[in-house]
Parts: structure tokens; sequence; C-alpha cells
């Protein structure tokens, strides 16, 4: 996967939540669950926005490729959708002030991920590994 193309997959959804958020629309929450989903699905290599942008700007400006971890990118895409689907439940049942604080939570939380600490993508690396610390090692291994 070519960097920028990583790069602006996640800040593509940020920018996509963020829009919800402060214009208050339900339908980008919509488009970041879609998307967030076939990625979870089909794996980072053809998320939408990887695939966007690769056969479109990543043709004029190509860019160096990006090792990643697929199996934490696929749970980190799964956890996403998993919080996007959580946003839009609560949009459509909940009172509306709880509701679009969770898409606040969602922004926050894929703004961290989008400058390169990906909190879901973390755990899993760390609990695929029997976990980050010597005390979660012990656990996950006795």
């Amino acid at each position: 996967v070519q960097n920028n193309a990583f790069a602006f997959c996640r800040w593509s959804i940020t920018i996509i939540i963020w829009c919800a958020f402060f214009l208050k629309l339900e339908w980008l929450v919509v488009l970041s669950f879609v998307i967030l989903l076939i990625s979870a699905l089909t794996g980072v290599a053809h998320s939408p926005l990887i695939v966007i942008y690769t056969q479109t700007l990543g043709r004029i400006i190509p860019s160096k490729k990006v090792v990643l971890n697929k199996p934490a990118m696929r749970f980190a895409h799964s956890i996403g959708t998993l919080f996007a689907l959580i946003c839009l439940v609560l949009l459509y049942t909940a009172p509306v002030a709880i509701a679009w604080r969770v898409v606040l939570i969602f922004a926050i939380i894929k703004t961290i991920s989008a400058f390169g600490f990906c909190p879901a993508s973390k755990f899993y690396t760390c609990m695929s590994k029997g976990g980050c610390c010597a005390f979660s090692k012990k656990v996950f291994h006795e």
C-alpha cells in the first residue's frame, strides 16, 4: 500500500466523521460505516479510499510502499465499523445530544488514529504477541 494512500484513507475517514459531527449529518456517519465495513471485509489493500487514491493521485504522485500488519488493520477497521454502527444506532434511537457526543468521541479516536497512534491496531498487536507488558504476558501465557 502506498504511504500516501494510507494517510489519505486515515485522514479522509477522520474528516468525514468530524464533518458529520459539526454539521450534524447522519448520512456522513453512514458513509464512514460503509467505508470501514468494506475495508474490514476486503482488507486494507482493497479499502475504497486506498483504491481511490492509488488509482488517481497515486498514479501521478506515487509514494513509498508501507508494510502494514494486515490482520491488525482488519481488526482496527472492524472496531471502527462497530463504533460507527453504535453511533448510527444511537443517532436513531437515543436522545440526540447523547448520540452526537458519542460521534464526538468517535471523531477524537479517529483523529488519534489518523496521527498514527491507532489504539485498535496497537491492542491487536499487543494481544497477538501475548500482551504489551509483563502483567499481560503473564496473564495470557499462563
